[in-house]
C-alpha cells in the first residue's frame, strides 16, 4: 500500500491510498451525507456541497472508472477498482 496526503486552500485533508486491486480517496468534507451530492461520470467525480447558506461544486479526475462512493462522519470516500 502507498499513500499520499494533500491539503487544499481551506486546510481540508485529502488522502489517496493505493492497494494492489484498488485506489481509495478519502476527503474530509466536514458535512453530513445529506449535504453532499456526488456524481461520477466516467473518470470525473462531481461533488456538490450545500450547507443551506452556501453551495459549492468541485470536479476532479479519478484514476479509474469503476468507483463507489460513501460518506461517513464528514468523510467522503471513493473506492476505485483497478
Amino acid at each position: 500500500m502507498s499513500s499520499k496526503q494533500l491539503t487544499g486552500r481551506d486546510e481540508r485533508i485529502v488522502r489517496r491510498y493505493e492497494y494492489d486491486d484498488s485506489w481509495v480517496i478519502a476527503a474530509d468534507v466536514g458535512l453530513a451525507s445529506e449535504d453532499v451530492d456526488v456524481d461520477v461520470v466516467g473518470t470525473t467525480a462531481i461533488v456538490v456541497a450545500d450547507t443551506g447558506e452556501q453551495m459549492s461544486e468541485t470536479e476532479f479526475e479519478l484514476p479509474g472508472e469503476e468507483a463507489s462512493v460513501a460518506t461517513n462522519n464528514g468523510v467522503l470516500t471513493f473506492t476505485i477498482e483497478k
